[in-house]
């Protein structure tokens, strides 16, 4: 890498946490969303400048820290699916940042916000820069530390704070599974490197934890809703093309070092997680809930795809999910911000107080379910494709993926159309008079929207396998049956039928109790994980109080006793045989003494009865 790329790629990884540090040291002045915005803007500027004249493959590195005789290198590469991801990053960033200047103005702390907002963006930086897996792992803790800011942003409200904790508890999970993963790694081959040489099943597995805790992969994956208690843009950037997907880009960076083991177990993982996030959003009633099972949802089908192989339709999806994601999570915002409730059914008859909003969020839930000429379709398409094929290589029971996978697209047409009808049509359920807002939050709404259209990865509308993605990215579309669209296409349909044709039930309907509890999958989730979970802490709680701490006591209790036995050995034995020889010797001095009285018939007396002794004893 040139000199100049490389100032390039060090002015490129600094500049948002020098926006972090400027803005929090200036504390909440109301020019710092703008400060941002410029901030960001450069940032792309930087990374499209970077991106063009960086050949594919172009790596930077120089040593970091020596342990032993180990070296280890603060590596950073770009390659084609780090160019795709260092664009897609910065350029929602910007959209996301202009959309909070007009949703944040208002907020007393939006210097703070903006400072954690440019924290975040650094990390993602450096993630998808990371050139080794110890440095990925550093910016993979600092993208955690700003969710964890971001989503505990109004920490003065009960329910954000516990989110926010929530969220950095469950991801700690995972990081510390994807750190033992990393030791296991380098036990294995001495290096820290992506490679492509196939580790050992534990090693893999740890690895994917950390996918399974930051993409909110089954069974961590009930922070993510939760996380919906911080900003409305906060929301979009996780979920679009930032935090979320941090550990699909993980898995992808490691998938070739998965052993066939570890790969099933990312496909049921995968393609359960797709299921239980559409299924749960079927039951939610805030707005921005339906959206987050949805997230946890697509998550699934990238996951399920790198699994089996297929890792150009993960990508593509992660490349669409993310404009028509964040487009929905911004579209969401002008109506909580319209309306200021986030109940879908305190809502209602909003496309007509809200035509801009209504229409673009239209286009993106349209993009999400998979309907023909949006982007959404061409991307499952592709993942359904790998994975009818994979079924077929594999037989048996692997047929039963495609299937669900296919379930998955149904449940998400179905949910989006609920949503549609219950925000958007219908009589209007508020009072007051609900209104668009600034251009400053529809305009990066309508971006997206436009950027879900097929067209900007396509020409044929119905399939993306000539498209430019493929080719720039140097990965293979499969191919799937000739049926596959036709039947996809169907399912969609159907579904988005139900969605909207089908009424909620009343308050006092026995299926009301299913929708407050996720149609019975949190008592399913609760029996299957939480009651686990805590049966095994009051297990090693007990263990450690009996057992630890008991052999811990028994030790000290027995040390005390052998002390005062000591003591009692010494004071008797040791201390009683030298005081006995000193009494003794102290009797027997007196006796002699008694002897020394200075009379002359004393000592004849002695001598005469020491004689006699001697004769008697000789005799």
């Amino acid at each position: 890498m040139t000199d100049s790329l490389t100032l390039v790629l060090v002015a490129l990884l600094l500049l948002p946490f020098a926006g972090f540090f400027g803005l929090a040291a200036l504390g909440n002045k109301p020019w710092a969303g703008a400060v941002a915005v410029g901030l960001t803007a450069t940032g792309l500027a930087l990374s499209t400048y970077l991106v063009a004249l960086t050949p594919a493959g172009q790596t930077w590195q120089t040593n970091w820290l020596t342990v032993g005789q180990t070296t280890f290198s603060l590596a950073f590469r770009l390659d084609p699916f780090g160019k795709m991801m260092l664009l897609l990053v910065q350029s929602i960033a910007v959209l996301v940042q202009v959309y909070s200047v007009g949703y944040m103005r208002h907020d007393p702390q939006q210097g703070r916000y903006f400072a954690f907002l440019q924290l975040f963006v650094g990390a993602m930086l450096g993630l998808v820069l990371a050139g080794n897996l110890l440095v990925l792992y550093g910016f993979w803790e600092l993208v955690g530390l700003a969710s964890w800011l971001l989503i505990g942003f109004w920490h003065d409200r009960p329910p954000a704070g516990a989110a926010a904790k929530k969220a950095f508890l469950m991801n700690r999970l995972g990081d510390a599974a994807f750190l033992l993963g990393i030791l296991l790694t380098y036990a294995q081959t001495h290096s820290v490197a992506f490679g492509t040489v196939p580790l050992t099943t534990a090693a893999g597995l740890c690895l994917f934890g950390g996918c399974v805790a930051k993409s909110a992969q089954f069974p961590l994956l009930t922070w993510l809703p939760d996380a919906m208690e911080g900003p409305t843009p906060v929301s979009a950037l996780l979920h679009a093309a930032t935090m979320v997907v941090a550990g699909v880009f993980l898995l992808a960076r490691i998938l070739p070092m998965l052993p066939p083991d570890a790969r099933l177990v990312v496909v049921a993982v995968g393609t359960l997680t797709a299921l239980w996030g559409g299924y749960s959003a079927l039951y939610q009633d805030d707005i921005k809930r339906v959206l987050a099972f949805s997230t946890v949802s697509q998550l699934g089908l990238m996951v399920a795809a790198l699994g089996m192989g297929n890792p150009g339709g993960a990508l593509f999806h992660l490349l669409t999910h993310a404009f028509f994601k964040a487009g929905l999570f911004l579209a969401a915002g002008n109506v909580i911000h319209a309306v200021h409730t986030q109940n879908m059914h305190q809502m209602g008859g909003l496309r007509r107080a809200l035509p801009h909003t209504y229409l673009a969020y239209a286009v993106c839930a349209a993009a999400l379910a998979g309907v023909p000429l949006l982007s959404g379709f061409l991307s499952k398409e592709i993942i359904l494709a790998g994975a009818f094929s994979w079924a077929n290589q594999r037989g048996g029971l692997a047929g039963l993926v495609p299937l669900a996978l296919l379930a998955a697209s149904g449940l998400t047409a179905m949910y989006m159309a609920r949503q549609l009808r219950l925000v958007f049509f219908g009589p209007a359920q508020g009072a007051g008079q609900p209104h668009e807002p600034g251009w400053l939050m529809r305009g990066p709404v309508w971006v997206l929207a436009v950027l879900s259209f097929g067209i900007w990865f396509s020409i044929n509308p119905l399939t993306a396998h000539h498209g430019w993605f493929f080719s720039v990215m140097g990965l293979l579309a499969p191919v799937g049956p000739g049926w596959l669209a036709p039947l996809s296409v169907g399912v969609v349909g159907l579904g988005g039928w139900l969605g909207f044709r089908l009424r909620d039930p009343s308050p006092n309907h026995p299926l009301a109790l299913a929708s407050r509890h996720y149609g019975y999958l949190d008592r399913l989730y609760t029996y299957l994980v939480v009651g686990p979970c805590l049966r095994l802490a009051k297990f090693t709680s007990q263990t450690d109080r009996w057992v630890l701490d008991g052999l811990v006591n028994g030790v000290g209790v027995g040390t005390v006793l052998l002390a005062h036995t000591a003591r009692f050995l010494d004071r008797l034995g040791v201390d009683g045989l030298v005081n006995g020889a000193g009494s003794a010797a102290m009797r027997l001095g007196q006796l002699a003494r008694g002897v020394q009285g200075g009379r002359v018939q004393t000592y004849i007396a002695t001598a005469i009865g020491v004689v006699l002794m001697m004769l008697w004893l000789l005799r």
